[in-house]
């Protein structure tokens, strides 16, 4: 008799774009899929006819209900409710079709608009949530000074949630220090991210060169590196590289208003070639206000660079021991910062120590130790149904 395989159906809403989540899905799924013959389903809202971004096994099928949830982005806030719900009845009815028609042995909720009904879907599967963000930040409806509906509509909608996520066999976290903020739910884990890089060497921090990866918003701090940055180049003959998405015509016109040398500051779009940056480094920054784990500081140790970051929540502190293999500035102190950069750069004998151990601490997100605790936890479930 052939071997039951283990069904999974993983709900996100698209694939399409260059984010971590993305990212972190597309390896794991993929490595799963390949090592330990899960049969895998991706249930998407979004991008319909978009080619996915990330490479994907082909043993994964991929399902786009095409709801249309980014239509949400230009409303207003009273009519976002109105065409949410529309779209939320629709979302409910085609998930449940095809969940029922799947009969997955475990569903995976990436907690976005299903974890408000995904429990009442009676398809036989345990569910589980998958949390990529702190709790602080996890739809965060700007309650500061708006309107009283508002503030109303955030504090009903976050007893709904807690009361959604007590429901599911399990909420997987990507930190301890976010498995401590979810007090009220007792059947919270921490499973971290893995690296998505496999690089084949390391740097040889020759280049006098700091590089940040980060996109050009608000809760990536680009603003708070160019203030340090400031600090720093008045003390060194080094230069400071960033690359990522977004808009930097704000961020240029900071490095003006700062007198920062362009010679030396750059701030670039999104690489096609990540490994080859960090490589070409010799110290790794990251300037985020906050951070749901922060990939790229395990990505950066992989490849043999110190890393020096805000100590945010609530990813930094959890990847770096402090005065290891990377250096922690409090959060949004950017003479810290600056102060923790110059050390490593005045000091090569603290930078070459830091870095050999930073590419050791990087082995433990590899992804089939990773992939191993999701195995763990998903064979548990199943054997227990």
């Amino acid at each position: 008799m052939e071997k039951k395989r283990l069904k999974i159906v993983y709900l996100t809403p698209a694939l399409y774009m260059a984010g971590g989540v993305e990212r972190v899905l597309s390896l794991k799924a993929s490595y799963m899929a390949e090592n330990y013959d899960y049969d895998i389903t991706i249930i998407l809202t979004e991008g319909k006819d978009k080619p996915l971004f990330y490479p994907l096994s082909d043993k994964i099928r991929v399902i786009n209900l095409n709801i249309g949830f980014e239509e949400l982005w230009t409303c207003s806030f009273l009519k976002k409710i109105v065409v949410y719900l529309k779209k939320q009845r629709i979302y409910k009815r085609l998930l449940t079709q095809e969940l029922m028609r799947l009969r997955p042995d475990i569903t995976v909720s990436l907690l976005r608009r299903e974890i408000n009904f995904l429990t009442s879907i009676k398809d036989g599967s345990r569910k589980v949530g998958e949390l990529h963000i702190n709790r602080a930040n996890y739809r965060n409806f700007d309650a500061e000074g708006v309107g009283i509906v508002k503030r109303l509509f955030s504090k009903f909608w976050m007893s709904e949630l807690v009361q959604n996520l007590k429901r599911l066999e399990c909420l997987v976290v990507l930190t301890e220090k976010d498995r401590e903020a979810w007090a009220e739910i007792s059947n919270v884990i921490t499973i971290p991210n893995p690296l998505t890089l496999s690089p084949t060497q390391i740097s040889p921090l020759t280049e006098k060169r700091v590089v940040a990866i980060a996109r050009y918003s608000h809760e990536k701090g680009i603003d708070l590196l160019l203030e340090a940055w400031a600090k720093v180049e008045q003390q060194t003959d080094w230069r400071l590289d960033v690359f990522g998405d977004g808009d930097r015509t704000m961020y240029e016109e900071q490095i003006d208003r700062l007198q920062i040398d362009r010679q030396r500051c750059q701030l670039h779009g999104r690489t096609s070639n990540v490994e080859k940056e960090y490589l070409s480094s010799s110290l790794f920054v990251l300037s985020s206000r906050f951070e749901g784990f922060g990939l790229v500081l395990v990505e950066a140790m992989a490849c043999g660079l110190p890393v020096v970051s805000f100590n945010c929540p609530w990813g930094p502190s959890g990847i770096i021991s402090d005065g290891i293999d990377g250096l922690l500035a409090e959060n949004g102190n950017v003479t810290q910062l600056a102060e923790k950069m110059l050390v490593l750069i005045q000091s090569p004998e603290y930078l070459s120590q830091m870095a050999e151990a930073a590419q050791k601490k990087s082995e433990r997100y590899r992804i089939e130790h990773i992939a191993k605790q999701w195995k763990k936890l998903f064979e548990g479930l199943w054997h227990t149904k």
